[in-house]
Order: C-alpha cells, then sequence, then structure tokens
C-alpha cells in the first residue's frame, strides 16, 4: 500500500537551516508574547518535523481536504507552535466549516502573533475543526497515538472497500510525533499493542526522546526501554541518536515507507529547548524562555537578535515548493484515477462522495424493525442488537465493536459477510479491540475522522476508562456511538463493581454529548436512527442487561417522541395531572405500571418518558412547558442510578427515586426491593408528593 521510498533530495543546507530556526524563533517569540506556552519541544524538533513534511508529507497545501493525503498527527499538543509554524510555511490554505476554500493562509504570521489568544486560530492545544491542517484535537497526552491507530484502521477499511486494479484510490500514511508524556500514558500502551497485532505498515509515530518531563528528569519515574517495549507489540523500531541529523532522520522515515509487514517506532534523541540557555531542562518545557534567553538564543542560532516573527525571504516558498511539488502532481492524479473510476464503479463512487460529506444512504433506515407489545419484553442491550444489525447492511462503513465483550453488548455484527477487520482482512465490519477500553474510545474517534462511522461497546461502568475520548468526541464533534450496557443495579448478582450509579450523571454532564436510554424496544430504534442522523454530535447509548416489557404504542405515544429528548408518554384521562412521573430506561415500564395503579385509584397522573436531557433541552420552551406544566409541582423522577442532575426537572417541590449508595450483590428483584424500585413505592411516594403540594 506505500509507495517506497525515493532518492533522498540533497537541500540547501542554509536553506535548510534558516528554515529550521525560522520554525524555532517563530515558536518562541510566540510563546514569549503570549507569556504562556511550551517552547521547548518545537526548539528540539524542528529539524524533524521541517524534514518530515518537506521530504515525505504527502500533502497539497492548496486542497488539504484531500482524501489520500498523509495524515500528520501532534500527540503532543502541547508543542502546538511546532504543527502552527510547519502549517505556516508551506503555505496551507484555509478551509471554512462547510468545506469551502476562502483563499486565506490557514495560519497566517498574525495567526501566530494571536498565539493562545481568544478566539484565534491558534489555541495553546491544536484543535480539530478550528484550524485547517490540524487532523485531530491533542493535549491529553497519549489521546493522538490513539487517534492515529483508528486513521490507520480507517485507511485500511477505505482501501478495502473502494480500491481496485488499476484505481488504487487509498494508500496513505500516518505520521505522529509523540514524546515521553505519550509513552508513560496507558492508553499509548493499549492502542500500540493493538496496532502491532494488526500489523498496521501505514502508521509511525516519530518518538522525541528528550528524557525531560514537566517535574524533571524522565528518571524520577520512567525509566524502561521503550524500544523493547515496542519490539514486543510487534513494531519496526529505528533509533536516531540526534534530532538535529537531519539526514539520519530522514533515512528513518525512509526506511519506515520501505517497511510494509508492521508499524513502525523511530526514536529520536533531542535536547528540549536546543540552543538556549535553559535547553535540556525542564525550565524549557512548559513556560516562556524570558526575553533575556530569547535573544542569547537567537544569537546561538545566528539569527537577528531583536528580530521578532521573522520569516527570512524565501523559506516559506522552497517550504511550500517542496511539499506542494510532491503533493499537488498526487492530488491531481488522484483526481483523475477518481474520474476514471467513477465511470467504472459509479455506485461505489456514490458511496465516498457520501462519505466524504458526512452523509448516509438514502435507505439506510428501511429495514429498522418494530416491536409489538410484549410484557415480558427485551434487555435494550438485545434490542439494540437486532437494531444495529438491521442498520449496518446499508450503512457499509459503519464499524466498530466492543472491548471483549461483544456476546454480552449485543455488538457484533452478524449479517451475511460482516466479518472480522485482522492482519489479513481488512473488510471485516467488527472491530474485537480486546480489553483495552480507553484505547478503543481514542481509535474509534481516529476511524471517525477519517469517515468511518465507528461504534463501541461495553458495559457502562466501564465509562470511567473512556471519559478522555468521549469528551474529546465531543469536543471535536464527531458522530461516534458508545454503546453502554449493563446500565444499573439491574446487573444485580455481579455487584457493586459493575452496577453504574454516578455514571449516568457524568455522562450527562459532557457538552455535546447525546446520552440517549431509551426505555424499551421501540425507543431503542428511535435512539439508534437519532444516533446516525447525528453528523455534529457522538452519542452515549444507554442499555440495559436485564428485560424491559415492550410498551403498547396503540395505548401510549410513538417512541418517536425520543426524538425530541422527552415526550408525554400517558397522560390523565380527565383534568390536568396532579402529579407527573419521569422514566427512562428500565425503570420507564415500572413508572408506567404505576401509572395505571395511581389512575385506577383516581389520581391524575402523567408519565414522561426522558431519555436524552441533551435532546430535551434543545427543545423550545414552549414545548418543554407543555410537557413539564409549572402548575404541576408535585414530579417524581425514577431512576436507578445516581439522582444528581434530576432537580432540574423536579424542582425543589419534586422528589426522586434514585440510588444514594453503591448497590450491592443480590438478584435484581431483591435489589429492587432493597432500594425502593417497586410499583408499590413508587405509588407511595407520589401519593406522598400529592399532598404536600396541595
Amino acid at each position: 500500500m506505500k509507495a517506497d521510498s525515493a532518492q533522498l533530495a540533497q537541500p540547501d543546507e542554509a536553506l535548510e537551516r534558516r528554515a529550521i530556526d525560522t520554525i524555532r524563533t517563530l515558536a518562541m517569540d510566540a510563546v514569549q508574547k503570549a507569556n504562556s506556552g511550551h517552547p521547548g519541544t518545537p526548539m528540539a524538533m524542528a529539524p524533524v518535523a521541517y524534514t518530515l513534511w518537506r521530504d515525505f508529507v504527502r500533502y497539497d497545501p492548496d486542497t488539504p481536504d484531500w482524501p489520500n493525503r498523509d495524515r500528520f498527527v501532534l500527540s503532543v499538543g502541547h508543542a502546538s507552535m511546532l504543527l502552527y509554524a510547519v502549517l505556516h510555511l508551506a503555505l496551507v490554505k484555509e478551509i471554512d466549516p462547510d468545506g469551502k476554500p476562502t483563499g486565506r493562509p490557514a495560519v497566517g504570521l498574525d495567526d501566530i502573533k494571536q498565539f493562545r489568544q481568544l478566539g484565534s486560530k491558534t489555541p495553546g492545544h491544536p484543535e480539530y475543526r478550528m484550524t485547517t491542517g490540524v487532523e485531530t484535537t491533542t493535549g491529553p497526552l497519549g489521546q493522538g497515538c490513539g487517534n492515529s491507530v483508528g486513521m490507520a484502521i480507517a485507511e485500511r477499511a477505505l482501501a478495502s472497500r473502494f480500491n481496485r486494479d488499476g484505481f488504487e484510490l487509498f494508500d496513505h500514511n500516518i505520521y505522529v510525533l509523540c514524546g515521553d508524556g505519550d509513552m508513560m500514558e496507558g492508553v499509548s500502551s493499549e492502542a500500540a499493542s493493538l496496532a502491532g497485532h494488526l500489523a498496521l505498515s501505514n502508521l509511525c509515530w516519530i518518538y522525541d526522546s528528550n528524557h525531560i518531563s514537566i517535574e524533571g528528569s524522565t528518571e524520577l519515574a520512567f525509566t524502561e526501554d521503550v524500544g523493547k517495549r515496542f519490539e514486543g507489540y510487534g513494531w519496526n523500531v529505528i533509533q536516531v541518536d540526534d534530532a538535529n541529523d537531519t539526514r539520519a532522520v530522514a533515512r528513518a522515515i525512509a526506511a519506515f515507507r520501505d517497511a510494509h509487514d508492521r508499524p513502525t517506532l523511530i526514536v529520536i534523541r533531542s535536547v528540549i529547548g536546543w540552543g538556549s540557555p535553559r535547553a535540556g531542562s525542564e525550565k524549557a518545557h512548559g513556560e516562556p524562555l524570558g526575553e533575556d534567553n530569547v535573544r542569547a538564543t537567537k544569537k546561538a542560532y545566528g539569527w537577528p537578535e531583536g528580530a521578532q516573527f521573522l520569516v527570512p525571504d524565501g523559506v516559506a516558498e522552497a517550504f511550500n515548493a517542496a511539499v506542494a511539488g510532491r503533493g499537488r502532481p498526487a492530488r491531481e492524479a488522484w483526481e483523475e484515477t477518481l474520474a476514471r473510476y467513477r465511470e467504472s464503479f459509479p455506485a461505489e463512487a456514490r458511496e465516498m462522495d457520501l462519505l466524504r460529506r458526512g452523509k448516509l444512504p438514502s435507505d439506510w433506515q428501511a429495514t429498522i424493525p418494530t416491536f409489538p407489545p410484549d410484557a415480558v419484553g427485551l434487555a435494550s442491550r438485545d434490542s439494540g442488537g437486532k437494531v444495529l444489525n438491521a442498520i449496518a447492511p446499508h450503512v457499509p462503513l459503519l464499524i466498530g465493536g466492543a472491548a471483549d465483550l461483544s456476546p454480552s453488548t449485543k455488538t457484533s455484527l452478524t449479517f451475511q459477510g460482516a466479518g472480522s477487520f485482522g492482519k489479513n482482512d481488512h473488510s471485516g465490519r467488527n472491530m474485537h479491540f480486546g480489553v483495552r477500553e480507553h484505547a478503543m474510545g481514542s481509535i474509534a474517534n481516529g476511524m471517525a475522522l477519517s469517515y468511518l462511522r465507528s461504534y463501541t461497546g461495553t458495559f457502562l461502568v466501564f465509562a470511567d476508562y473512556m471519559r478522555a475520548p468521549i469528551r474529546l468526541a465531543a469536543i471535536m464533534e464527531l458522530p461516534v456511538v458508545f454503546v453502554f450496557t449493563h446500565d444499573s443495579i439491574g446487573v444485580g448478582e455481579d455487584g457493586p463493581t459493575h452496577q453504574p450509579i454516578e455514571h449516568l450523571a457524568t455522562l450527562r454532564a459532557i457538552p455535546g454529548l447525546d446520552t440517549i436510554r431509551p426505555g424499551d424496544a421501540n425507543e431503542v430504534a428511535a435512539a439508534w436512527k437519532v444516533a446516525l442522523s447525528h453528523s455534529h454530535e457522538p452519542t452515549a447509548l444507554i442499555l440495559s442487561r436485564q428485560a424491559i416489557p415492550t410498551l403498547d404504542r396503540t395505548k401510549y405515544a410513538s417512541a418517536d417522541g425520543l426524538e425530541r429528548g422527552g415526550y408525554i408518554l400517558g397522560d390523565a384521562e380527565r383534568g390536568d395531572p396532579e402529579i407527573i412521573l419521569i422514566g427512562t430506561g428500565s425503570e420507564l415500564p415500572m413508572v408506567v405500571a404505576a401509572h395505571e395503579k395511581l389512575s385506577g385509584e383516581g389520581v391524575r397522573s402523567r408519565v414522561v418518558s426522558l431519555p436524552s436531557w441533551y435532546l430535551f433541552e434543545k427543545q423550545d420552551d414552549a414545548y418543554r412547558d407543555r410537557v413539564f406544566p409549572d402548575a404541576v409541582r408535585a414530579r417524581l423522577a425514577v431512576e436507578q442510578g445516581g439522582s444528581m442532575g434530576w432537580d432540574r426537572y423536579v424542582g425543589h417541590d419534586g422528589g426522586t427515586i434514585t440510588m444514594k449508595t453503591f448497590g450491592a450483590s443480590a438478584p435484581l428483584a431483591k435489589l429492587q426491593e432493597k432500594f425502593g424500585f417497586t410499583v408499590d413505592n413508587i405509588c407511595a411516594v407520589a401519593r406522598d408528593l400529592i399532598e404536600k403540594n396541595k
């Protein structure tokens, strides 16, 4: 899949030095002006970034959204000025949020002067969608590493789906710059292990081994042989003794391009803050060098000491010529190939167009089942699996899996030809992430950043292991679907270690994440429709282990009400309700049963299904007031999780039947009786609230 390495260019050494020092001094000046930031790594790794982009990265600065471009991921996101300087010197052109070119620089010199300032295109850590050329949001160490594995998987999946003899549309590489901190984080180890298992030879991590962390030397806490660790993962490991040796760096990258059987780790020894009085010290890491040190460093470089934000004549032009001279012809040839491809494979070309626009095929909802009323019902994990397998054949690049739990989460694709994505078969739709929840989330984000519709699966209690990538998916507005089953004390005998209590509240607290807890099989179907209709929001789909009765939708409102987040499921037959009963998930049919009992006693009650707070809060005031009229102060929420957040819907005069402690190991019926999740208790609490609010 990878192009063989070309004859290495023999650059003008004086021009090369000016370009490298331009990157260094731009980083120094930007951090100094902002009085905040990380100058040391850009100063140390400028020769590496320059060599990588000038000689290897296949990228057209005029068309930075070309699908088959090489990806560059700055996992050391604190070194953002390194990326901004490279994008500036490469003369990368801006693309607006609608995907249209603006003609403006992606990163202009004025943008660099506004480094870390409000509203600038150069935030402290690179942010996807904010700055053209930033392939993923990085900052939390290790996340970029995980994302890159997802990007590498996506390239393989896209190639398998679309490439044909004579039509190689996808064959790009993914380059990552990572550091000691990345290597300490567990997520990078999880991701690297899977990448080695899958033999992702399109993946190259460049490890800046400077032996410095914020607290001082890495000798304080990190003395392992990283190269040997990666050899154990099945990676090709190459050592470069000096980051300033651009010829050695070039040979190492060329060796990666010539390797076709495994991913590559290039370990490069560098000196943080190279050339400054603080070189080799933690003082060069996360703070400005200081005016005197900046001047001294520029003097050491042979740079004008008083110059600020200097880009010498010819530097950007030469760098752009090198990058574009390789990338533009490759992009133009690709577009010619695509034009011929459209004639030979029109259906596949149309499918690719939809992927590029983030759209789904028109018939993707055609076979979603409708579930008949059933007093016993299905676990929502089971109905979720049925809905997923009804949708997936119509969405060819809906790819995902679980952290070694697919038999339990029901997230396996079981239709004819679904297959498994593996080392020797990239056509499979089932990902096997292994027991690697943290990396699974990061990898799924990387897949979504490369056109795939990705999903994951694990138990809700293990969302704690995935919070960082879920949060980043929300920041990046990626439509990843995170499936979480075993959603409550309904886990039963597995006990409090496996019974999520606080997890719904913590997920609902993430801005931009649609957390949906459907209350029966038909709400599950509606939830999957909503999740896949999202183009800029991730979804946390919360499903049960235990069976949930399927409600009679001829008697109660349509499950399509879920699309508005919350809806009136059942209402008082005559007059305004005296109390509003609110339920989600497995507790919803229980709340319905309480409503029916109260109604038989002459109590006027309303049942509100509230599976998605996120969607409900998007509705207008008039709709929300119809569902929750101010005049009805008696309100009762029932959910087998923590109470945090429910006060916004029940108010000061309402109440909750929720969990105030961790659970216990016992059969579910015993737990529900112990913690008050029974129809009789719901009715008793409801009556008390009505009396209190008279």
